[in-house]
């Protein structure tokens, strides 16, 4: 079996709704996962968007989630987790507003893709990585991605619904 990743909020490539959203809660959405391949020792979850500023230019990639360590054991992460309740020995990265923690979609223009990423490693990495961003966590996680999932959802902002 694959390493599958998904969500009981939206499904791949749909909308994700408000709720997650800049515009509703702006919690972290319910995460689940199976098919962790033999010999996971942690995993990664990264939560990005390559689309900003604008879809039709983009320039960045914004970086919205970064967990690390989470252990193999866990299946998944309930909606709106805490930092506190995060899975013992995760960690968490600095994500673009330069802070940890989840920050939802938020697009300044037009529709978005925001890409929900879990790698499976043959490792656990360095607990200082949550001081850095995500390249330092690419290039520590270079070489021991034994699989990885993907998940995309979509947003616009609802003030710019009609301009899409």
């Amino acid at each position: 079996m694959a390493l599958v990743l998904k969500s009981d909020a939206f499904v791949d490539g749909s909308e994700i709704p408000r709720r997650y959203t800049c515009e509703g809660d702006d919690l972290s959405p319910p995460l689940a996962w199976e098919g962790l391949p033999k010999g996971t020792q942690s995993l990664v979850l990264i939560v990005d968007d390559p689309d900003a500023p604008d879809p039709a230019a983009p320039r960045m990639v914004w970086d919205h989630w970064i967990l690390y360590n989470i252990p193999a054991s866990c299946g998944g992460l309930p909606e709106a987790v805490a930092a506190a309740e995060l899975p013992e020995g995760a960690g968490a990265g600095i994500n673009s507003w330069g802070r940890t923690g989840y920050g939802g979609p938020c697009p300044p223009i037009g529709r978005h893709r925001y890409f929900h990423r879990l790698y499976a490693l043959d490792v656990c990495l360095p607990a200082e990585l949550g001081e850095t961003g995500k390249d330092d966590l690419l290039l520590a996680m270079e070489d021991h991605i034994l699989a990885h999932a993907e998940l995309v959802g979509t947003y616009v902002k609802e003030t710019l619904r009609e301009a899409v």
